[in-house]
């Protein structure tokens, strides 16, 4: 097991870690690091155990606030998903009407204002369903 050396707050310390984790141990301390230097300015020389505390507090604290905003964030996504698919669903309604509607026309050619609406509608479905279909991949 690869043991290491980090510096927090300008104190050493070694720690033991699994192979391959060397760059994530490194990253975590520099992140505690940071902390420890921001209380450290603020209050000055402290105890290693309550700079740890309360730098990993701060921590704690901003990882609390990036769980709430990501929270926040999939519920938006799942409102947004919830009205492209209450959308597709429109659509294709109205498209399984008008196909309705052209099934019990008499046999006439239709005005192009009314075939070319009718391939917009199409292709507007198909671009909201392909939509979706890529937010849930």
């Amino acid at each position: 097991m690869p043991e290491i050396s980090i510096q927090i707050g300008g104190r050493d310390f070694t720690v033991a870690c699994q192979p391959g984790e060397e760059p994530y141990l490194h990253a975590a301390a520099r992140m505690l690091d940071t902390e420890a230097a921001v209380i450290l300015g603020q209050i000055g020389r402290m105890p290693v155990d309550r700079m740890l505390l309360m730098a990993g507090l701060m921590l704690a604290d901003k990882t609390a606030a990036l769980e709430d905003e990501v929270k926040a964030l999939q519920d938006k996504l799942a409102a947004q998903d919830k009205t492209l698919a209450a959308s597709e669903e429109r659509l294709a309604d109205r498209a399984r009407r008008i196909a309705e509607l052209q099934e019990a026309a008499p046999r006439t050619e239709l005005p192009d204002r009314f075939t070319d609406g009718l391939a917009e509608l199409a292709a507007r479905a198909e671009a909201i369903a392909d939509e979706l279909e890529a937010r849930r991949a």
